[in-house]
């Protein structure tokens, strides 16, 4: 199988490692704007080669694209306007509604299978492209009926055969609400708690010094791109606020319980919290 990868980030690029770590493809191609990205998965042997979307797709069975979720809509009905009968065409995005509606319509549309890996790191680029990437994660696959059998049989092949577990969404309305929830504000709640550390702690080396697990631990995702995490927050505005809006009102409550010395308030709504080790777990 020849596999054209369109964005060779963390994503794209550990899709690569992955396929070539299971023999799943012959050859991979790249498509990449940035030079130094570009320059960087072929030194890591991400990809066999970096080509223009065109020279790509047409000797490509497979194409993947693992562009950042802003430029998807866009990118993924260009793509669909050149594809054949025999190719498959996949994405990695971690926003759907908008995507899903732009292909919704098109002629197309069958031989586009709509996914999410969920699995990522707070790193990004090539660089940080990782062989045991998405082992024993999910991967949602949407709208599995309009797309075409052989189509999701090539995708779901690959989930399956890179030791991913498959659960089906049927909309990107509601892949979008429950990655808010489950995904997003973890990453907006890190961001905040970084901007609050840094500007109510002045000296760098306490917080190096005295920073524990806990610390580190949860605000490790504060590292991640804002070239990644900008478009995604804005591309789900409105399930970002809505959860925003519990999480800030459960603060208030938290914070309320500290002011008045509500110690059965705090034990029960930490005891109450403790029941999310039972789900995760």
């Amino acid at each position: 199988m020849k596999v054209l990868i369109v964005g060779v980030g963390l994503i794209g690029g550990s899709f690569a490692l992955v396929l070539r770590k299971h023999g799943i493809a012959d050859e991979i191609l790249g498509v990449e704007q940035s030079p130094c990205h570009a320059e960087q998965a072929l030194q890591r042997g991400l990809v066999d080669r970096i080509v223009s979307l065109e020279e790509g797709m047409a000797v490509a069975d497979l194409i993947v694209l693992a562009v950042p979720v802003d430029a998807l809509p866009l990118l993924a009905v260009k793509v669909l306007n050149r594809v054949g009968d025999h190719q498959t065409v996949m994405d990695m995005g971690s926003i759907k509604e908008e995507l899903c509606d732009a292909v919704s319509q098109h002629p197309r549309r069958a031989r586009f299978v709509a996914t999410h890996p969920m699995w990522g790191t707070e790193y990004s680029g090539p660089a940080a492209a990782r062989e045991d990437a998405f082992a024993g994660r999910t991967a949602v696959i949407l709208e599995r009926e309009r797309s075409a059998e052989d189509a999701l049989e090539v995708v779901e092949g690959i989930y399956d055969r890179i030791g991913m577990q498959r659960i089906a969404m049927s909309s990107g309305e509601e892949h979008d609400l429950h990655a808010a929830y489950v995904s997003h504000i973890s990453h907006i709640t890190s961001f905040a708690l970084a901007l609050t550390v840094l500007e109510k702690e002045r000296e760098e080396q306490h917080i190096f010094d005295l920073a524990g697990g806990g610390f580190e631990s949860t605000v490790r995702l504060a590292k991640s791109s804002a070239t990644t995490w900008t478009p995604i927050f804005l591309k789900n505005k409105y399930n970002v606020l809505d959860v925003l809006r519990e999480h800030i009102h459960q603060l208030q409550i938290l914070r309320k319980m500290i002011e008045t010395d509500d110690v059965e308030g705090l034990n029960a709504a930490m005891h109450r919290a403790n029941s999310i080790q039972r789900i995760i777990d």
